[in-house]
């Protein structure tokens, strides 16, 4: 191993919110924090980009005025210990655009673009920790062999703070939100 393959100091220590806001955009760009610790997933594929590009667009047409799409930004799902995630797709309060950091409250539906590397973390451990963060609706978009995503959408049951399966789309998807969606994802 060389002096550059080591991670540096403050990837190994547990840090505060207080810590991660102090931090340049560049040390928080493609990490998550999740109990304190950073941890740095693998670069995303130029498809998977595409395609939570391609979501948040359409997403972000259809949601009016009240609400925003977007791509690449914090969610700070807790303070103590600090939890913060970067779902692919976010829709949120438009009135809380300049709001730092984004929380649950804000947001209306995140969305996780599965890729090689994120499999697990996707499919079981950030569906709970949205679920219990309160965030009404969580879809997961699996990259199929075929080039036609398959859009798995989870609606939470507020009593348990669990998701339950909602419907499942290929190719071109409705939304089950308060704004309709028509998105014909095949071209992808």
């Amino acid at each position: 191993m060389t002096a550059d393959m080591v991670a540096p100091a403050w990837m190994h220590e547990q840090i505060t919110a207080e810590q991660y806001d102090a931090w340049s955009a560049e040390q928080c760009a493609g990490i998550e924090i999740v109990d304190g610790m950073v941890v740095a997933g693998p670069s995303a594929s130029k498809r998977h980009n595409r395609l939570a590009r391609i979501l948040a667009n359409a997403l972000d047409a259809a949601a009016g005025p009240e609400w925003n799409a977007d791509t690449d930004f914090d969610v700070r799902l807790q303070d103590v210990p600090l939890v913060n995630r970067r779902p692919d797709v976010v829709v949120y309060r438009a009135d809380t655009i300049d709001l730092t950091p984004t929380r649950p409250e804000h947001l209306l539906l995140v969305v996780e673009v599965v890729s090689p590397g994120s499999e697990t973390t996707d499919r079981i451990v950030k569906v709970d920790q949205y679920a219990k963060a309160g965030i009404a609706f969580y879809w997961r978009v699996e990259q199929a062999a075929t080039g036609v995503p398959l859009i798995y959408t989870y609606v939470l049951d507020p009593a348990t703070r669990a998701y339950r399966d909602g419907e499942m789309f290929t190719g071109t998807i409705k939304a089950a939100v308060p704004f309709s969606v028509i998105v014909d994802l095949g071209a992808i």
